[in-house]
């Protein structure tokens, strides 16, 4: 049995909690290539006698334009997900307060990622539960996997969207109007999904700059009124505005408003 070193510390809840939800993803992204190619009927590697009495091996048109189409399957979950609200928002919050690269873009897309986790688990889990789970139990095809999967991340989306986001692009799209939510199709949901989450976010930045707008107005005043034009109020201002945001614990306020605005969990 290997113990750890003197340096290295036990995983807290969290970490344990957030790995538990990577890996649940790694395996359902591991897993799904071949089990779409075979659902499709595209075999992964095709097999032809050569002149020389051995075997050659090629991939197939289809499965090497299936495998090309997984690059963007990030991007699509991504775009599904509470992942572009919560980034924006931080990533404003970086400008407002005028901390450059602090902190640096791999905190911020790692924050977002891990809290993007947190929101998402309850609609991950009826993803799990309804279709991964009867598709590698062979209790379903992958088509019906496939749809049992929309149908919670179609949910989620929905309860986020504006319906005049949603009526518009379908009204660009020259669709029938669905009657119900169910009929509601992901090629007009998705970008409606993310037109209503640039415009939340944007309104929750503006409700960021504003305190730390006053502030830059407060010193910029302060040093117009001492003569001190050649001083950036920037630098001046800087200082105040972490120990406010330390002070009224930002971050919680602000993870709490970010995960409250999806609902709650």
């Amino acid at each position: 049995m290997v113990g750890r070193s003197a340096g290295q510390t036990p995983p807290t809840l969290l970490q344990r909690y957030a790995m538990s939800k990577l890996q649940r993803l790694g395996v359902l992204a591991l897993l799904l290539l071949p089990l779409g190619s075979q659902a499709a009927g595209l075999p992964m590697m095709t097999s032809a006698p050569d002149a020389a009495g051995g075997q050659s091996y090629s991939l197939s048109l289809q499965m090497l334009l299936f495998m090309t189409s997984l690059s963007f399957i990030p991007a699509m979950m991504l775009m599904m997900t509470s992942f572009t609200r919560i980034i924006i928002v931080l990533s404003l919050l970086r400008q407002a307060m005028g901390t450059m690269q602090s902190p640096p873009n791999q905190v911020l897309i790692g924050l977002s990622l891990f809290l993007s986790i947190f929101i998402m688990s309850p609609t991950l889990d009826q993803v799990y539960a309804n279709a991964w789970l009867p598709l590698s139990e062979n209790k379903m095809s992958f088509e019906q996997a496939a749809g049992e999967a929309a149908k919670p991340m179609k949910a989620f989306m929905l309860t986020q969207t504006r319906e005049k986001d949603l009526a518009f692009f379908i009204e660009i799209s020259r669709s029938p109007a669905p009657a119900t939510p169910a009929e509601v199709s992901l090629k007009t949901l998705i970008p409606a999904f993310v037109i209503s989450e640039l415009k939340t976010a944007f309104q929750i930045g503006f409700m960021i700059f504003i305190p730390f707008l006053i502030i830059d107005l407060v010193v910029a005043s302060i040093l117009m009124a001492m003569g001190m034009m050649m001083v950036s109020p920037v630098i001046i201002s800087l200082p105040f505005k972490i120990m406010l945001f330390v002070l009224v614990d930002g971050w919680t306020l602000l993870l709490g408003s970010l995960v409250q605005s999806f609902g709650g969990r």
